[in-house]
């Protein structure tokens, strides 16, 4: 039964949006009585938020080449590519909503499960020695996941297919130009 109301949900969020992703709808779809569906998920939020996970974690495996670079853009590419579908844009609409007491909780587990899974993958960079030893996995993945959500949710500009390679670049090499040997480097009280 879980599979079936699961399925259904992710595809009236795909072919009907949200407001058409109703209890009462995701039963018809799944061949399921309504009362079984709030039996066991409570609330239409925590419905959606379980159906996005469960297909998300099919849509976002976690990646592990042997290298953190190629690790986080492989994830990365695979996010702003689901972030593109209706799943992705219903999941955006729901995880951007706060203080409403039946999605808060949906809403925080989800996105900690999914930034544990990518500091999971800037942990191994460090033992591997790819990375400082001091790199802070969680400032990491949000420096990275901050710019595909403001572009999405606040500009609405396009995710250009070379825009995460260049971010997971950005972030993981700094803009800080290197330092030349042999120079000082003034200090910004210009000490």
């Amino acid at each position: 039964m879980r599979q079936a109301v699961l399925a259904a949900t992710v595809d009236l969020l795909a072919s009907q949006g949200m407001a058409a992703t109703t209890v009462a709808a995701v039963a018809r779809a799944a061949g399921v009585h309504e009362t079984s569906v709030y039996r066991r998920w409570k609330t239409r939020e925590n419905l959606i938020f379980d159906a996005l996970a469960h297909h998300s974690d099919h849509a976002l495996p976690t990646p592990d080449t042997g290298d953190v670079r190629a690790d986080l853009t492989a994830l990365f590419t695979a996010l702003a590519r689901y972030l593109a579908t209706p799943a992705g844009t219903a999941l955006l609409h729901l995880g951007t909503v706060r203080g409403e007491d039946d999605l808060e909780e949906g809403r925080r587990s989800y996105w900690s499960t999914r930034l544990e899974r990518a500091e999971a993958l800037v942990r191994r960079g460090i033992d591997r020695g790819e990375l400082a030893t001091d790199t802070d996995p969680h400032l990491t993945v949000e420096a990275i996941t901050g710019p595909l959500l403001a572009r999405v949710l606040l500009t609405g500009e396009p995710l250009e297919e070379t825009l995460v390679p260049r971010l997971v670049d950005l972030v993981l090499d700094g803009a800080r130009a290197p330092r030349r040997q042999g120079r000082r480097q003034d200090r910004p009280d210009g000490s």
